[in-house]
This record gives C-alpha cells, sequence and structure tokens, in this order.
C-alpha cells in the first residue's frame, strides 16, 4: 500500500514539474494572479503535451504486452514485430495517394496496413517449427526492415524525403492544443484490451489449449493484432515512431506481476505513461533551452535497460 502511495505522489511529482519545464518561463505565482500569457501556455501547450505524453507511452507498453503475451515471447514488441515500420508505410501510401495531410486518412490507411502486416507476422512466425525466444523478434525485425527499406525508397523516388522525415521522428515539441486530440482515439481501445485480457493470455498458451476451453484462437487473435494497430497508428501518425516502450515495460512488469494480463494491464499502463514522461522531461532540460527528440532519449535508456534484463536472464 505504502509502495502504491509513492508511486502515486512521484507520478504527480512529475507530472506537475512537466508542465513547468520549457522555454518560456511558466510559473504558479503568474497563473495564480491570472496572467493570459501563462494560462494560454498552460492549456494550450504544457498541458496537451503532458497529457500526449501519458497516453502514449501507456498505449505503447499495453501493445507490447498484448504481442508478449499473444506470442509468449518476452522479445516482441510493436517494434520487433515491424508494426512501426508497417504504420510508416501506411502514412507513405496515404500521402501519395490521397494528396493531403488530414490525419484520419492517414490513420485509416497505415490501421490497414499494419494490420496487414502484424497478420504477416503472426503468419509466419507460426510456420517456424522451433520458436526460439530470439529467432521470432529477428524475423519481426527483418520484416520491418524490408518494409522501412521499401518506404525510404519510395520518399526518395517521390521527392517527399524531408517532408515524411519530420514526422517520422518521435516528437512531442509541436504539440498543441486543436493538434493532438486524436490521440484520444487510442482510449477505448483500453477498454477492449481489458476486456479480452484473460482470453489473450489463453491464447499465449497455444492453439490447441484455446480450442480445449471453447475459445477461438484466430478470431481472438486478430482482435488483439487489430487493437495493437489501431493504437499504435494513431500514435505514429500524431507524435511518429517511439521504441523501445512496448518492448522493456511489459518485462519489468512481468518481474512482479506475472504473466497474467488482466492482473498487470494497467500497472504497464500506468508504469508506461510515467516512463515516457520522464524521458520526455530530460529531453527539455538536458540540453536547454534546446530540445532533443523524445525518441533519442528513450532508445538510450532503454537499449541501457533492454541490455539490463538481457543480461538478468543469460545469469538467470
Amino acid at each position: 500500500m505504502l509502495k502504491k502511495i509513492a508511486f502515486i505522489i512521484i507520478f504527480i511529482a512529475i507530472c506537475l514539474f512537466s508542465l513547468f519545464v520549457g522555454v518560456y518561463d511558466l510559473r504558479l505565482t503568474d497563473l495564480i494572479n491570472g496572467n493570459k500569457d501563462s494560462i494560454d501556455i498552460l492549456f494550450y501547450t504544457r498541458i496537451p503535451r503532458m497529457l500526449s505524453v501519458l497516453i502514449s507511452g501507456a498505449s505503447l507498453a499495453v501493445c507490447g504486452h498484448i504481442m508478449q503475451t499473444m506470442t509468449s515471447n518476452k522479445f516482441v514488441s510493436p517494434q520487433t514485430a515491424g508494426t512501426n515500420d508497417f504504420c510508416k508505410l501506411g502514412v507513405v501510401i496515404a500521402v501519395i495517394f490521397f494528396h493531403n495531410n488530414d490525419k484520419m486518412t492517414k490513420i485509416i490507411v497505415a490501421f490497414i496496413i499494419a494490420l496487414l502486416g502484424n497478420i504477416l507476422f503472426m503468419t509466419i512466425i507460426q510456420k517456424i517449427r522451433q520458436k526460439d525466444s530470439v529467432l521470432v523478434p529477428l524475423v519481426g525485425m527483418m520484416l520491418g526492415s524490408v518494409v522501412a527499406a521499401f518506404t525510404a525508397f519510395a520518399t526518395y523516388q517521390l521527392d517527399i524525403t524531408q517532408n515524411v522525415s519530420s514526422w517520422m521522428q518521435g516528437d512531442f515539441s509541436l504539440v498543441i492544443k486543436g493538434s493532438y486530440e486524436l490521440i484520444f482515439l487510442g482510449i477505448p481501445f483500453f477498454v477492449l484490451c481489458y476486456l479480452y485480457a484473460s482470453k489473450f493470455t489463453i491464447i499465449g498458451m497455444g492453439e490447441s489449449f484455446a480450442t480445449n476451453l471453447g475459445i477461438n484462437h484466430k478470431k481472438i487473435t486478430l482482435i488483439g493484432l487489430a487493437i495493437v494497430s489501431i493504437i499504435v497508428t494513431v500514435i505514429v501518425v500524431n507524435v511518429g515512431s517511439i521504441a523501445f516502450v512496448g518492448l522493456i515495460i511489459p518485462n519489468i512488469i512481468s518481474k512482479f506481476k506475472g504473466d497474467n494480463l488482466k492482473m498487470s494491464i494497467s500497472t504497464t499502463a500506468f508504469l508506461g505513461g510515467l516512463f515516457l514522461l520522464v524521458c520526455d522531461v530530460v529531453s527539455r532540460v538536458i540540453n536547454f533551452p534546446y530540445e532533443i527528440p523524445i525518441n533519442m532519449i528513450v532508445s538510450v535508456i532503454g537499449g541501457v535497460v533492454f541490455l539490463g534484463i538481457l543480461f538478468k536472464r543469460s545469469a538467470a
């Protein structure tokens, strides 16, 4: 109980601290005195940014946990399964064929491509007889690399490389009121994640086991992939691609909460949001007043944590 209270206090403290970090010197006294500029900065940039970071971190962590549960592999995530790369391809296709910057169009097209990519990934790994813990994510990364190379070639040929690269790098610096609200589309899928959490856990135990319990393995797998695809797509379209969150957070949670997804999904979301918020604060203060793209900070911290997980597994 005391640990939960301590985590909540830390979470609130970091949230408040993030609101007052930035080039504009936002002060509590100015807000209390009703300074218009300070209030505008708070509600138009700082709060939207904080909310988008928390939702993105929680969403990516939950997506990673779902994929790891369904595949029974701790190294699978939207990053290592190629989901992020398929989303990028989908956005490029939307830009090429629809010639507009409408986010909803990008989300729909990218979701379809990402879902097809996830289905392809699951189909390939189901054909592998020897499901080594390293081989499965390696297949996903190889698949993602092929897709990323094709995407890069297409953008180069059509001379839209600079336009695409501007949103492919995960970055929250441009998040303002009126430009981030679509990220809330991922929230209803949290409810679906919770409702299907027990079935996702059973799916991870194998098709024959799930069938014996009266669960349609293919249907539940498709639902899980669709949830992951739409959540990741919404994040990629709105703030860009962010690595490692969906990989390391579920691994950390499983050490303390076990592999029952329903029992740990809320903790996964909480820690995912907190982790990304800490990285966002670091990205703003490490080279103040300049800002480093959050994906670089996440990659450095996430890479160190992931290596620690690998070494600990090897020692065990």
